[in-house]
């Protein structure tokens, strides 16, 4: 790589790769929103498991990414191919992918422990699947350009396709769902559909990006455990970039997760929530421009807090939202929207900066140990907001209302459980995101200090001073 490439004043980005790399992200966006979305709801009201069980199931595909996620970002740093190292997990892994989804969705004639074996080895097997595709997509970010405002235009291009994914697919799930009449077979049919689409997307990235050769022709150090772990707990930019992101993440899919019951049972307007939902994504999908036009001139952090803070006073207003004030509920999603923007865009924009902060001080890069950890906690902020609020659920008396003649049955939920959806979808997330808010003013590089960093490392290289 040559000294000014190094420097961060590497060729612009192509319009197809940056087209390429963002419709990649489709993939996770469908299995952000549709598992997100409607999986809670589906395993409770449809598959008839009991909210306890639902958590534990949750809570065990953790501790399995605990092992996998790690794993992964070694394999994908070692690995050498003619494709790359990154892009070979995209090509083989996107089928098992799509399968493993698949599964989820259907509804096995086995009774309450043979259903609760079903899914927890499924939810293993997607979650493993999700691993292999989705840490090396994300680890291409610091790969396919060096610069510090090109790595946020790349994170625009990919989260815009991801919320216009994840929107597209909300909105169709519940038509594809009731357009049969009958939940079982619906589900199923959708789960084929946006199978489809996962492996889509992944092979479309996997066509029309390229890994640099020079990245290709640097060696790749083969360190033990414990020295890749003091590489991540030495590296105190990497450390906030990821507490920021855990927790304005798991604040993000509690709501997520809640959502839908929310409208179902407090609202009594499940009607609407496909809408809610739409006005939410378009809004944070537009957003993201203002935000990185935001962070372009006033930084990264800086970004965030704004961003955050609208959330968090959004969030408080939606618990005190009563059941008919849908103008009112319309204003405060449109507002969501533009907070939750911020979420997507800034924590994946500070990430490959934390990464050449590591080769400043250390001389490795190690690409796929970070972006591994950083998957591992956006998987964790989904088994957060499913485990837990399963287990709240329960605690709380929620009651399963079943399938009669292929729709699910009407229930009354008691006031125990109303009250947990309000504070899922409210004061808790919003009490997350304001701790998030002084660790994101702590973060240490700017756009001037990231600019010394390339020009040290470049000097570095080319053995100036």
């Amino acid at each position: 790589m040559s000294e000014a490439s190094t420097a961060g004043q590497a060729p612009p980005l192509k319009l197809s790769t940056k087209l390429a790399f963002g419709f990649g992200d489709v993939t996770g966006a469908v299995i952000a929103a549709v598992y997100g979305f409607f999986m809670q709801a589906f395993l409770l009201d449809v598959a008839g498991l009991a909210p306890g069980a639902v958590g534990v199931i949750f809570a065990i595909a953790q501790m399995w990414d605990a092992v996998t996620d790690p794993a992964m970002g070694r394999i994908t740093d070692r690995t050498r191919t003619k494709w790359g190292r990154r892009r070979p997990f995209l090509l083989f892994g996107a089928v098992p992918l799509g399968i493993a989804f698949f599964l989820h969705w259907l509804v096995p004639p086995l009774g309450p422990g043979g259903l609760f074996f079903y899914y927890l080895v499924i939810a293993m097997a997607l979650r493993t699947a999700f691993t292999v595709v989705s840490i090396p997509y994300t680890a291409l970010t610091p790969d396919l350009t060096p610069d510090y405002d090109a790595r946020t235009q790349l994170n625009l291009y990919r989260f815009v396709f991801s919320i216009l994914g994840g929107l597209t697919a909300v909105v169709l799930h519940p038509i594809l769902v009731h357009a049969v009449g009958n939940v079982f077979v619906g589900n199923a049919i959708s789960g084929g559909v946006w199978a489809l689409v996962i492996v889509v997307s992944t092979w479309t990235c996997f066509a029309f990006t390229r890994e640099p050769a020079e990245r290709l022709a640097q060696p790749e150090k083969h360190l033990p455990l414990r020295r890749r772990a003091r590489i991540v707990v030495s590296n105190r930019p990497y450390l906030t970039a990821t507490g920021i992101y855990l927790m304005s993440w798991v604040a993000l899919l509690f709501i997520q997760t809640n959502l839908l019951l929310y409208a179902r049972y407090w609202l009594g307007a499940e009607n609407l929530f496909t809408s809610y939902v739409v006005v939410l994504q378009v809004t944070a999908a537009a957003f993201l421009w203002v935000w990185t036009r935001v962070s372009e001139r006033f930084g990264k952090k800086l970004t965030y807090v704004a961003g955050a803070s609208v959330w968090t006073v959004v969030l408080i207003g939606l618990f005190f939202v009563q059941p008919g004030q849908t103008t009112l509920l319309y204003g405060i999603t449109f507002f969501a929207g533009a907070g939750t923007s911020v979420v997507y865009l800034v924590p994946w924009s500070m990430l490959p900066d934390t990464i050449e902060h590591n080769e400043l001080m250390t001389g490795e890069r190690q690409e796929g140990l970070f972006y591994g950890l950083f998957v591992f906690l956006q998987k964790l902020g989904l088994s957060a907001g499913l485990g837990l609020s399963g287990f709240a659920l329960q605690m709380a008396g929620y009651r399963s209302p079943g399938v009669e003649a292929g729709a699910i049955a009407a229930a009354v939920q008691p006031d125990s459980v109303l009250l947990t959806l309000r504070l899922f979808v409210s004061f808790i997330p919003a009490a997350i995101l304001v701790l998030s808010i002084p660790l994101a003013l702590s973060y240490p590089i700017d756009k001037r200090r990231h600019a010394e960093i390339r020009a040290e490392i470049a000097a570095r290289q080319t053995g100036g001073p």
